[in-house]
């Protein structure tokens, strides 16, 4: 019979989707790894002006040079090299 008929093909029986759960998944990192809450810090923006470094952009932002690290992290994708920061630079500044 052809493909609309009523002979089922009884080497193929009909798939069983009874154990399948809804959900999603998703190839994000997750929360807390480079995913949406960790880019959810609140943060100010500062511009670099001249004689600058992050220690002392540190020292006015946190009343600590020593927390330049903290500027250097959140803005990688600027900074290649912790010494050398530019005039007209914007940086974000983790609160």
């Amino acid at each position: 019979m052809g493909i609309f008929g009523k002979d089922k093909d009884k080497d193929n029986p009909p798939a069983d989707f009874s154990d399948v759960q809804s959900g999603s998944s998703s190839t994000a990192p997750p929360p807390g790894q480079g995913g949406p809450a960790a880019t959810a810090a609140p943060m100010n923006t500062y511009v670099v002006a001249k004689g600058d470094s992050l220690s002392k952009i540190a020292q006015r932002a946190y009343g600590d040079g020593k927390k330049w690290r903290k500027i250097y992290e959140a803005n990688r994708d600027v900074i290649k090299d912790p010494d050398l920061i530019y005039p007209g630079q914007s940086l974000r500044i983790p609160e």
